[in-house]
């Protein structure tokens, strides 16, 4: 199951704080996080991973739909780059019965 940002929030109100606290938690944390990033910088969240800014050169494509080539313009992505510790974590062994 996908975690949504109402299941974030949900989890944060298990804590002991309101709904109202948690939401405001999660939008801050997203507000920072997409600042960053839409300033160019990588953001570093120790333990679980690296959201890094890549540059993408100009470059050819199709359009899927006519099959015409096209020239697609430089642009920005972000990339996550996961920790060894969250990898580590993906990758246990489950426990048979």
């Amino acid at each position: 199951m996908t975690l949504t940002k109402d299941r974030l929030i949900a989890s944060i109100v298990g804590t002991g704080t309101t709904k109202k606290e948690a939401t405001q938690i999660v939008e801050t944390l997203l507000e920072a996080i997409k600042s960053n990033l839409a300033n160019g910088e990588d953001v570093l969240l120790s333990g679980f991973g690296k959201f890094c800014v890549k540059e993408k050169k100009e470059r050819r494509g199709r359009n899927p739909q006519t099959g015409q080539d096209l020239m697609l313009g430089p642009r920005k992505v972000v990339t996550f780059n996961c920790s060894e510790v969250l990898k580590d974590r993906l990758n246990q062994k489950k426990s048979h019965r």
